[in-house]
């Protein structure tokens, strides 16, 4: 009787032991895993989705968070809400940085997106006639590009400033009447104005195909401050866990998705200079 209820004391201990060694273990194994909050503009990111499971192999969970518009995304990486966003080229982050004096950084490039000009009214640049309204983006960056949209497309014309607004118009080619709103209103604006300008992201979400666009920009060198790109804060430019990240956006994988999901919306970056 003594003998069987030590070995059943023992049998407990042991067991008791076992468990607590199982589960330090997976203690440890959580907390080798690292959450990185990336924030983007916009309703989906399938390309963003992609590298998350691509890095979740090495422990790294990234939570995408979800912001309205343009103004949100480097004002919550500022403050530490979030550790990296993907939404911004590097004309709008050095533009932020200087009238928010943030030091907001690119990590690395991620795609080249078009900006377009679609109507629901016309069908080609032709049927544009005095008088009619086209919409533009109001941040300054979106609104400089926008200008030069209209610019290539022979409605305006400018005068050398580096990033255009309003007041550098020297001429009308046609007599239109510009107007500038919230980037992310630009789509739905459509319904009023005879054309708009709008971004890749925004059309995407407004599943406005971009073989229907009136006109789109035309990648070229000059192109190259218009790719967007992963950003953090200067703190972190040289994390390991971050330039993984990046590392996986520039896979193949990545870039096939790319090609495949947006049909023209959008196109790996890498590959585009």
């Amino acid at each position: 009787m003594l003998k069987n209820r030590i070995k059943g004391i023992l049998l407990i201990f042991i067991t008791t032991l076992s468990l607590f060694i199982l589960a330090g273990c997976g203690g440890n194994q959580s907390s080798n895993e690292k959450t990185v909050k990336v924030g983007i503009c916009g309703a989906n990111d399938p390309e963003l989705e992609k590298v998350a499971q691509i890095v979740k192999k090495e422990g790294i969970n990234i939570k995408i968070v979800q912001f309205s518009d343009y103004s949100q995304p480097n004002k919550a990486l500022a403050d530490g809400e979030i550790d990296m966003n993907d939404f911004q080229t590097y004309t709008f982050q050095a533009d932020w940085n200087k009238k928010h004096h943030t030091n907001i950084v690119a990590l690395g490039t991620t795609v080249i997106a078009p900006m377009s000009l679609f109507s629901k009214k016309i069908t080609k640049l032709s049927q544009l006639k005095k008088g009619d309204q086209i919409a533009i983006p109001n941040d300054v960056t979106n609104e400089g590009r926008a200008l030069q949209l209209l610019q290539s497309a022979g409605i305006i014309e400018l005068d050398d400033s580096k990033i255009p607004n309003l007041h550098d118009i020297k001429k009308y080619n046609v007599k239109v009447k510009i107007s500038s709103l919230d980037a992310g209103q630009t789509a739905k604006s459509l319904d009023d104005v005879t054309a708009a300008c709008v971004n890749s992201g925004v059309a995407s979400d407004a599943k406005l195909n971009p073989k229907n666009a009136v006109y789109r920009e035309k990648i070229t060198a000059k192109s190259k401050p218009y790719v967007n790109i992963l950003s953090a804060n200067a703190k972190d430019k040289d994390n390991p866990t971050f330039k993984k990240i990046v590392k996986a956006y520039h896979t193949k994988e990545v870039g096939d998705l790319i090609t495949k999901e947006f049909h023209g919306y959008e196109s790996p970056a890498r590959n585009c200079f």
